[in-house]
């Protein structure tokens, strides 16, 4: 069955283009021009992957607002940021409402696919782990491969897809440092290291959240990061 795919952009001529894209791609893709047209579609049936660009008619933050939106309906949907705004902040704000990637248009089209065929695939590996891959234990840590789910202290945490890949090649080796750069290969994307400290920032702050003495992912100056068994 074709994977379905929303694209909410609100120049018609990108968001066609981008349907066409998907479309030749063999995924089955609607696209929406605002926040309020995707947000009343949304809200019958998720899909499997989102693509927003953060401006919309005139809505300057409304893709950013949607995310937020999305992620209160599901945890593990994968959401990607696809705008013409390239700053720092923007990104760190994409990243912290719980987006999975931030991309600016100017990305190449076969980038673009790679992009999204990876984390489609994340979601589908976590789904089809063997029973003995699905459950990792550490301490207070329990995490669940294949529900995608956490939690900490048997307090649960909502983590995205691209979350609990990183997480898991973390606490999957307590005490050994991963680079940057391992973590990108463990969750299967290719972004630059600032947007991975982001994703660990927002790691922490969600299990800060539920344990504010939490500190088992220890950065390593240089280095990356390890858990701290």
């Amino acid at each position: 069955m074709a994977k379905k795919i929303v694209i909410v952009e609100d120049d018609n001529d990108i968001r066609d283009n981008y349907i066409d894209l998907f479309t030749r791609q063999g995924y089955e893709v609607t696209g929406y021009p605002d926040r309020a047209a995707a947000e009343q579609m949304l809200k019958k049936a998720l899909p499997d992957l989102v693509i927003l660009d953060i401006g919309l008619k005139g809505d300057m933050d409304g893709g950013f607002e949607l995310c937020r939106l999305l992620r209160q309906e599901s945890q593990t949907l994968p959401i990607i940021f696809l705008t013409a705004r390239d700053s720092a902040i923007d990104e760190v704000l994409g990243l912290r409402l719980g987006a999975d990637d931030y991309l600016t248009k100017d990305i190449g089209l076969h980038q673009l696919l790679a992009r999204v065929s990876a984390l489609l695939r994340r979601v589908e590996a976590l789904k089809q782990r063997s029973e003995h891959e699905q459950v990792l234990q550490t301490g207070d840590l329990y995490l669940n491969m294949d529900r995608l789910e956490g939690t900490w202290k048997e307090r649960p945490l909502d983590l995205t897809v691209t979350e609990t890949w990183i997480l898991r090649a973390l606490v999957q080796n307590p005490g050994h440092v991963k680079s940057r750069d391992q973590l990108m290969q463990a969750a299967d994307t290719y972004v630059d290291t600032g947007t991975i400290t982001s994703h660990i920032k927002r790691l922490r702050k969600k299990f800060l959240e539920v344990d504010d003495e939490f500190e088992a992912i220890e950065s390593v100056y240089g280095a990356g990061y390890r858990w701290k068994s």
